[in-house]
């Protein structure tokens, strides 16, 4: 069969798939002892890497602890500015979020997820406008060449960023109400701290507006009968300025650091944080984001995670351009990227990231 052919009747049978509406989890839950082809990923996008010279790499952890603190704060800065601008991916400890909201949380997606498929099929849907939607893998219009992801996501975003807390789903809109929450307030700190890590003053990316809104997505990556085959995320970089991933003790998130997939281990009451496109694009380069992925669930229990997308203002209203920021060119280190829009740059990546590529090319200047 030509490979056309071959790509578009995969096409079909992601769109049947997606039309039954009953996730992942539901095909799973049937039973299945081979997975059907729809979720078969190609060898190269596989692959793993042995570590180079036999050395273990690991990702930074950095204690927040000492912000308040004169001395504290500067090691903090420090050690953001280094993590951000070498790895793109780091692990908070001591953030302030209560670790009792933290698995509160991750119990109330696991229950939402393990309701039965009729109590999740009326939010089936992938208008991303709407304020919760439930989908299962990626976008079928776009994943019959890559694979389907082995995953679920329960996806909420705010309204003008203001959050409606009673259209969160009944089975778990307390711990969502409460997460969010402190969410918020995270991110305030978060954006002072980063701030400063671009020699800035602290308040610069909040005027900026950089990450003024956030969306949820709450993943669940059912136990796989054949992970060998395929993956419960593509690679991919994130379209926002900053992500937060609360995960579970299951494991299987990778950083792609050096041409080498580096294990994100889980570290008790941590969040995994990530630079996203738009901030390459901002600070012209200096920080940087990075591609990762997320193996398939082996045989000992699914696994839970929550991406926090710091992003700029809600939809509707992302009419500001964004392009390098100011302070931080000079004749030695001109622009790299042009002015563009939020919605211009997410245009693109919906295409770019069914390939692994990222977006960011698009808008060079040269």
């Amino acid at each position: 069969m030509a490979d056309a052919d071959y790509i578009a009747e995969k096409q079909r049978e992601l769109c049947a798939f997606d039309d039954l509406k009953i996730g992942v989890k539901g095909l799973a839950d049937s039973g299945v002892t081979r997975i059907p082809r729809i979720f078969i990923h190609p060898p190269e996008a596989l692959k793993c890497t042995a570590p180079e010279n036999n050395v273990i790499l690991k990702i930074p952890v950095i204690d927040l602890k000492g912000i308040r603190n004169g001395h504290g704060r500067e090691d903090i800065i420090n050690a953001l500015k280094d993590a951000c601008e070498t790895w793109g991916f780091f692990q908070i400890v001591n953030h302030g979020v209560p670790l009792a909201v933290m698995e509160e949380m991750l119990d109330g997606i696991r229950r939402f997820h393990e309701q039965g498929p009729e109590d999740k099929m009326e939010l089936y849907s992938r208008d991303y406008k709407k304020q919760v939607n439930f989908y299962g893998s990626g976008d079928p219009k776009l994943r019959a060449k890559s694979g389907a992801d082995w995953r679920d996501t329960l996806f909420c975003r705010a309204v003008d960023d203001k959050w409606n807390f009673e259209a969160l789903p009944e089975v778990c809109r307390l711990e969502m109400s409460g997460y969010i929450k402190n969410m918020t307030a995270l991110q305030k700190v978060l954006s002072e701290l980063l701030s400063e890590a671009l020699g800035l003053s602290k308040d610069h990316l909040t005027h900026m507006g950089c990450l003024k809104s956030f969306s949820l997505s709450c993943h669940y990556y059912p136990i796989c009968p054949e992970p060998g085959l395929t993956l419960g995320t593509i690679k991919h970089s994130d379209p926002s300025f900053l992500t937060l991933v609360l995960q579970d003790e299951i494991g299987g998130l990778q950083v792609l650091h050096k041409d080498q997939w580096v294990d994100v281990p889980p570290v008790h009451g941590a969040f995994v944080a990530n630079v996203g496109d738009f901030m390459q694009l901002v600070t012209n380069n200096k920080f940087k984001s990075v591609q990762h992925r997320v193996l398939a669930t082996t045989l000992v229990k699914p696994r839970i995670s929550v991406a926090s997308f710091f992003v700029p203002m809600d939809s509707d209203k992302r009419v500001k351009p964004y392009g390098p920021i100011k302070e931080l060119l000079s004749e030695t280190n001109p622009p790299i990227y042009r002015d563009i829009l939020y919605g211009e740059y997410t245009g693109y990546y919906r295409v770019s990231v069914q390939h692994g590529s990222s977006a960011l090319p698009n808008f060079r200047l040269h």
